[in-house]
Order: C-alpha cells, then sequence, then structure tokens
C-alpha cells in the first residue's frame, strides 16, 4: 500500500504530525528540517502521491494540510486490524486470568 511506504520515511511521518497541527506553507514545513527545499519538496510529493496531504495554491505559496480521505483509508486499515486482535487479545486475558487464578488456588492448598 502506498500509503504505508510514504509513512515508512520518517522525515514523512514528521510532516505528517506537523500538519495534524494545521496547514502549513511549503517554506514553512522546509524550514523546519535541516535538508533542502528541493528534498522537503520531493517528501511532499509523495505525500500527495500517497493521498495524505493535499495542496492548495495561495499566491506564490503551496499550503499543504493533511488530506481526510487519505487518513480515513489508514483509519480504516487500522480498524479492521483490531476487530481482528481485539477479540484475540481478550482471549488471551481471559486465559492468563484463569491461570493466575488457579495458581492462587493451589497455593492455598
Amino acid at each position: 500500500m502506498e500509503t504505508f511506504t510514504a509513512l515508512a520515511d520518517p522525515t514523512r511521518r514528521q510532516i505528517v504530525e506537523m500538519l495534524a497541527g494545521g496547514e502549513l506553507a511549503a517554506g514553512d514545513i522546509a524550514r523546519r528540517f535541516d535538508m533542502s527545499a528541493p528534498a522537503v519538496s520531493q517528501h511532499l510529493k509523495a505525500l500527495k502521491s500517497a493521498r495524505l496531504v493535499r495542496v492548495r495554491v495561495d499566491a506564490q505559496r503551496r499550503i499543504y494540510s493533511l488530506d481526510p480521505e487519505g487518513i480515513e483509508t489508514v483509519e480504516n486499515w487500522l480498524a479492521q486490524i483490531r476487530r481482528f486482535w481485539g477479540p484475540k487479545l481478550d482471549a488471551l486475558e481471559s486465559a492468563l486470568n484463569a491461570a493466575a487464578e488457579r495458581d492462587r488456588e493451589n497455593d492455598r492448598n
């Protein structure tokens, strides 16, 4: 999935985290990193391609924000994983609690 490939890069994750606080101009994003503006631009391009961010033009500036549709795709994927693991983790917890209770009973006898 292109989304997770894009998020595998720590710089791109930082950009997504920054944009979670609100939209930012490309120049403002670039100033927060110790790399060239073209390098940051490539990261933004990858995030846009993965539908994690969107861009709008305001005069000479490019303003980036999170793309709600792309973020929703990630949320939906995570929900599927939670539905799979939730019952399994609940069953594990129950089994561990039952084993602990048996151990306490054995210690009393």
